[in-house]
């Protein structure tokens, strides 16, 4: 699992690049605040090596949360910049700060 920033120096946004490995699943989705924790929105493609990755574009300075929906699991990152509970989930979240 990983997390890879691109800051872009001429627009207000972060490239973000989302992949983990999970060669064994059949569907991978980030979901978090910056898609309404909507799986359809963060919905990752499967490379043949069994990485699950996509880049989003994020608005930078601020922070999310958010995890990886793995064939309906919910996964953190452990790349995360930190982590933060969720009482609604009760369960942590992993926080990207950008």
């Amino acid at each position: 699992m990983s997390l890879k920033k691109q800051f872009i120096k001429t627009k207000p946004v972060v490239k973000v690049t989302f992949s983990i490995d999970a060669k064994d699943a059949s569907t991978a989705a980030v979901v978090g605040d910056f898609n309404n924790w909507n799986p359809e929105e963060g919905t990752l493609s499967k490379l043949k090596n069994g990485t699950f990755k996509a880049t989003y574009d994020l608005v930078k300075d601020a922070i999310y949360e958010f995890k990886y929906l793995i064939d309906g699991v919910y996964v953190n990152e452990p790349e995360a910049d930190s982590y933060k509970w969720n009482d609604f989930a009760g369960s942590e979240n992993s926080v990207l700060a950008v």
